[in-house]
């Protein structure tokens, strides 16, 4: 089912937010009024594409995720992702083409330890140039591949975007880990 352009701002809103937010809270990321921010959100809730989780707050279900075009992961999937890779499949730091900084990440895990100690302006090397994202589906994250999209669509500081960027990878890494780690439901 298709949703209108302002909807899907809305619902990718939500999922970058990655928390249950209030409507105003909503409306200032999207950069929309709140008035018709609050009209979307009910009606995205009346299609379950997002859900309150507590009386004024609203987050985006996986069936909303699903209307984004992202796919439910596995807990093969999820252990995919976070598994380490060898040396020629890590992400490799840059200051510049052809200036390497000598720092690789060999895993997801590490690549969210190792973003905390490079260099700002490695990370907007990379960011605008999208290389976090190919790396990402080059694990099999398309979903942390597009959230990093949105953060480079976005016109956020550069103080706010090594903060920004450090937790939606922090974030996706805890949600994989509990995904690989669930227990499977118990036969009825």
């Amino acid at each position: 089912m298709s949703v209108s352009p302002v909807k899907r701002l809305i619902l990718e809103t939500m999922w970058l937010l990655d928390k249950p937010a209030k409507a105003t809270e909503i409306a200032k990321a999207a950069g929309l009024a709140f008035p018709s921010t609050m009209m979307h959100v009910l009606g995205l809730t009346k299609m379950k594409y997002a859900e309150t989780e507590e009386k004024g707050t609203y987050k985006i279900t996986e069936i909303g995720k699903e209307a984004l075009g992202l796919p439910q992961i596995s807990k093969e999937k999820a252990a995919e992702i976070l598994a380490y890779v060898p040396v020629d499949k890590s992400f490799h730091f840059y200051a510049d083409i052809g200036k390497p900084l000598n720092i690789y990440a060999a895993g997801l895990g590490d690549f969210c330890e190792k973003i905390l100690k490079v260099d700002q302006s490695s990370l907007e090397f990379h960011i605008r140039r999208g290389d976090f994202e190919a790396w990402f589906s080059s694990l099999g994250d398309i979903e942390l591949a597009k959230k990093t999209l949105l953060i480079r669509e976005q016109k956020i500081s550069r103080d706010e975007l090594r903060n920004r960027f450090h937790e939606t990878v922090k974030n996706r890494c805890n949600e994989l880990t509990r995904i690989r780690n669930a227990q499977p439901a118990a036969p009825v």
